[in-house]
């Protein structure tokens, strides 16, 4: 009979566990393999994901992407607002933008996440981003730490941080959307980029936080597209959908 008591294992422990596991990700994510390059037919559109949750810090031994699955105890013994850690919102958006169709057909000019500290990070359009929830978190604290990530087929850098303000990285004339469910300019977003014109490049500003809205003030028109309130992957869901009918992408 063995005599000995198993010990539950604590808070501190298991979010220790999850840093070591984080680590050793981090080692496998030293770059990542980029899409070849499809000729654009014509100009394509730019996401920007506002207030993402993407916030490193020091958890026991490692340092780690905040968020409220894995660190609650973390977050609550340092008081903060546990709703605001969810960077499961931008994995999901990023997915949502980079496996689209439109991005496929080579019409996705850029894509911008600026976080809720205000940094911005560029994406590259032929990323292919870790499908995982766990490995994405190691590979956003190595680009946290490093600024950049190279392709480990090529030269380029799929993942950099770059300086704001994210109005000097977009065309001049540029049309600037941001989406919101609290807008007051309801929308039928099929009619809406259709009657766009195809020679001012569009920008789609979404928020990727669980809740509040986006206050950027480059923004030249704020819109819902629903009466409902949508996620992030789901609005932009809508959005390529649009985009790739007006476009007669399939």
């Amino acid at each position: 009979m063995d005599g000995g008591i198993k010990r539950k294992r604590s808070r501190e422990e298991d979010e220790d566990a999850a840093g070591a596991a984080t680590q050793d990700i981090e080692t496998e994510l030293v770059g990542l393999p980029a899409l070849p390059t499809i000729k654009k037919g014509g100009e394509g559109v730019i996401f920007i994901l506002e207030k993402a949750s993407l916030e490193v810090a020091k958890v026991g031994k490692t340092y780690q992407l905040l968020n409220v699955d894995d660190h609650g105890h973390f977050l609550r013994k340092h008081k903060q607002d546990l709703a605001t850690f969810r960077p499961d919102i931008v994995h999901q958006a990023l997915l949502a933008i980079l496996d689209s169709p439109l991005n496929k057909a080579g019409r996705l000019s850029a894509v911008y996440v600026q976080t809720q500290k205000k940094v911005l990070i560029q994406v590259n359009p032929h990323v292919r981003l870790p499908r995982t929830f766990k490995r994405f978190c190691g590979l956003m604290v190595q680009l946290l730490q490093k600024l950049s990530i190279r392709a480990t087929n090529g030269p380029d850098k799929i993942l950099r941080v770059i300086k704001n303000p994210v109005t000097k990285h977009l065309p001049s004339e540029a049309r600037r959307i941001g989406l919101s469910y609290s807008a007051p300019k309801v929308v039928k977003l099929h009619d809406y980029v259709a009657a766009s014109s195809d020679k001012i490049p569009l920008v789609f500003v979404v928020g990727a936080m669980a809740h509040g809205k986006i206050n950027a003030d480059y923004i030249d028109d704020f819109i819902s597209i629903s009466e409902y309130p949508l996620s992030a992957a789901c609005c932009i869901g809508r959005i390529c959908n649009a985009v790739e009918q007006k476009w007669k992408i399939l």
